[in-house]
């Protein structure tokens, strides 16, 4: 009886170790891979008349006043990912640092603030049924999109001048 309960406090003590280190190895990998918090953006009057034209302008501003009862609503339509052109549309709005440009392709959205000598992402939205995949440095920031053998990349660097982005499907 005592020899069980040796066995049975020995591996409770190298389970609780384990458990342990594996739980601080994850957390300080992780602790240094946490992305910024979002950015809110303003919103000028110009953008207002390029937001009515898609159907991301039906985002609610801030400053709008919301009733408790909200009237019915049609349901948003989405054109299937295979139906989008493979060209990005670009919509561009001045900011503080530079002006906020989004990409459209076959594979979801990505939206780059570009300043003068420097980019920074500020969001990527996967399309449905893609995964998305994110790489940065100090000179690039790359964004893929992929669904089974499809990939579609949006490329901005900016290493020998403004910054620019290059969109590629393969």
């Amino acid at each position: 009886m005592r020899r069980g309960l040796v066995h049975v406090l020995a591996w409770l003590l190298a389970t609780g170790a384990a458990v342990t280190l594996s739980w601080w190895g994850v957390h300080t990998v992780m602790a240094g891979t946490a992305y910024d918090p979002p950015r809110a953006l303003p919103v000028t009057a110009a953008d207002a008349t390029a937001r009515d034209a898609g159907p991301a302008s039906r985002v609610p501003s801030p400053s709008a006043t919301v009733s408790r009862e909200r009237p019915a609503r049609p349901a948003p339509t989405r054109t299937p990912a295979r139906e989008r052109p493979p060209s990005p549309t670009a919509t561009a709005s001045a900011t503080a640092s530079g002006r906020v440009r989004s990409y459209d392709t076959a594979g979801g959205r990505a939206v780059f603030d570009l300043g003068p000598a420097a980019a920074t992402l500020v969001s990527a939205t996967p399309g449905t049924g893609w995964s998305m995949q994110v790489w940065k440095t100090e000179s690039w920031i790359r964004v893929e999109f992929s669904r089974g053998a499809d990939r579609v990349s949006v490329f901005c660097t900016w290493h020998d001048g403004p910054p620019r982005v290059e969109v590629g499907t393969y």
